[in-house]
This record gives C-alpha cells, structure tokens and sequence, in this order.
C-alpha cells in the first residue's frame, strides 16, 4: 500500500470521527445537563412501642418532623455518641428544638425492652423517644430506612451478641417523607444546621 493510499484513508478515518462527534455533541450534551428528579425511597409505615410502653406508628408522628437514628443499648460507642451529638444539637437549637421529634428505633428486640430504653436514654435527652418491637418489626424498619445491619454471635458467649451496623442521622418531613441525612459524625454544628435547614 502506498504512502499516498494510506494518508487518503487515514484523512477519511479523521473526517468520519469529526462528522460523529459533531452528531453526537448535542446527544451528550442533553443528557449531560438532564435533571434527576423524585424522592428518595426512604422510610416507611411502622407499627412499635415506645419507651413508655405504648403502642405508636408512624402516624402518630404525622405532621411532625422527626430525625431518626437506629442503634442498640448495649453499643459500645457509635451508639452512645451519636445520642449524645443529638442531645447537643436539640440543647443549642433551644425553642426550635420543638419542631423536632428525635426517635431511637433499637435492632435488638430480645434485650432493648421499653424499660430498657427508658433507662438507657435517661443519659442523653429527655426528648429522645426510644422504639423497640419485635425482631420482624424492627427488621421491617431497617430495611425500610435502607440501614445496614448485621447480627454479630460471640462464639464462647451466645448472649453477648452485638451488631454491625450503620450509623446515620435521618430527618423526615411532617409528610413522612425523606428530607436528608447526616453520616454519623461527633460535630454538633453540623447536624444542627441540618436540623435548621428541614425546619426552615
């Protein structure tokens, strides 16, 4: 093949791959500028019972915005700490903490009885509700606010199982609907702004 042969197809090679790009631009460009819209598919109807002993859903709490953290009394630190971020954040909210109802929702339906609860949240707020239920109800919850957790077993002690799981800060609107969530962090700044924002 000659020089002149190969320069006239690598020429055409260059011309067809511009003549595409300039075809596809717009294409690309659309898509690349396409909004996503819809709602978030977190949480969901629940039915359990609060540190008081009584029966509640998530119907009780309409109108009302919550933030929502799961965890279990007999954790070891994410758990205490994250209760006690939100203990600071509804103290330096001060009146506007009103528009907030925080839950705890347990994964540990054996040991997190309601009395349990009422125990254990003694030492962060007072405004804190504690959730328990069954092992299938409280796995329903989990699952509906998209939480990871995983029953851990102490092989030389069945009763000291604990959990892995996730740990995030979740507020939900008067609707019942996803507003946003925190990671879990130790920054009370930060999760009290998130607060001030759903309020706002």
């Amino acid at each position: 093949m000659g020089h002149r042969t190969l320069g006239l197809i690598l020429a055409g090679l260059i011309t067809g791959a511009a003549i595409a790009a300039l075809t596809l631009a717009p294409a690309l460009h659309q898509v690349t500028d396409a909004t996503v819209t819809g709602k978030a598919l977190v949480g969901g109807p629940f039915t359990l019972t609060d540190h008081t002993g009584k029966r509640v859903s998530d119907k009780d709490f309409h109108g009302k915005t919550l933030l929502v953290f799961f965890g279990f009394t007999n954790c070891p630190d994410i758990c205490p700490s994250g209760l006690q971020v939100i203990g600071a954040a509804l103290d330096k909210l001060g009146p506007k903490a009103d528009g907030i109802v925080p839950l705890f929702i347990t994964f540990d339906a054996a040991r997190d009885t309601p009395e349990r609860l009422a125990t254990y949240l003694r030492s962060f707020n007072a405004r804190i509700i504690g959730l328990s239920g069954s092992a299938e109800d409280l796995a329903a919850v989990a699952k509906s606010y998209r939480v990871y957790v995983q029953k851990v077993s102490d092989e030389k002690t069945p009763s000291a199982y604990s959990y892995d799981h996730s740990a995030i800060f979740y507020i939900m609107g008067k609707d019942g609907a996803f507003v946003s969530h925190v990671p879990h962090t130790n920054d009370v700044n930060e999760l009290t702004a998130a607060i001030e924002k759903a309020l706002s």
